[in-house]
């Protein structure tokens, strides 16, 4: 209750932005992205299929089209389903740049080497998580303590089946626990050594 007002529950309201639900994933709010930024490929689409230099479109792409998708990408969580969701979007963009429609038959591999490219969202998320957190790990702050779940209240989970719930900082840890995590991140030349360039994109093994 705020100001004599009750608060209503709701399961998704927007903030700055970015869409939260009520079960604190972010599927919704990529998917809503996702759809942001293929509504303004389509808009600009003469200008992405034109005669343009190749290098230069593919700039575009990713300055124009990758910068509304990966609004607030910092603060995702990768589920597999939502990695899936945003290499389909990559090789949405390809395909559409070099006007490949799906009876075409060209699988994703071909596509890669037809624009020079890498499947490499996912490692450009990874990379502007790592640089946001890199910053949080080395502040004593309030976010920092959300972050190791030091804040007092939250919903006590008991009896859940499965495996764990894949959290904010599992890419970035998953090699290493938190420990090491942090005490990189105090070390900027340490954490750039380990997350800047020679953070390499993904690069899919194909069997033949």
């Amino acid at each position: 209750m705020i100001n004599q007002k009750q608060l209503e529950n709701v399961e998704s309201f927007k903030y700055l932005g970015s869409i939260f639900t009520n079960d604190g994933r972010c599927t919704c709010e990529i998917k809503c992205r996702i759809a942001m930024a293929k509504a303004a490929f389509n808009k600009k689409r003469t200008l992405f299929t034109s005669t343009l230099d190749f290098g230069l479109r593919n700039k575009l792409v990713k300055c124009y089209i990758w910068s509304i998708a990966l609004y607030g990408a910092e603060t995702w969580t990768l589920r597999a389903v939502v990695q899936k969701h945003l290499e389909s979007f990559e090789m949405w963009c390809w395909r559409r740049m070099e006007k490949i429609i799906w009876t075409d038959h060209v699988r994703s591999e071909e596509v890669l080497l037809r624009v020079k490219e890498q499947t490499n969202i996912l490692h450009e998320i990874c990379k502007r998580k790592a640089n946001w957190i890199g910053h949080i790990l080395r502040r004593n702050c309030l976010l920092q303590r959300v972050i190791e779940g030091k804040i007092q209240g939250g919903i006590e989970v008991t009896d859940r089946q499965g495996r764990r719930r894949r959290q904010l900082l599992d890419d970035l840890k998953e090699r290493r626990g938190y420990s090491h995590l942090k005490e990189e991140a105090l070390d900027r030349t340490i954490w750039r050594a380990r997350f800047g360039r020679g953070f390499g994109p993904v690069i899919r093994q194909t069997t033949k």
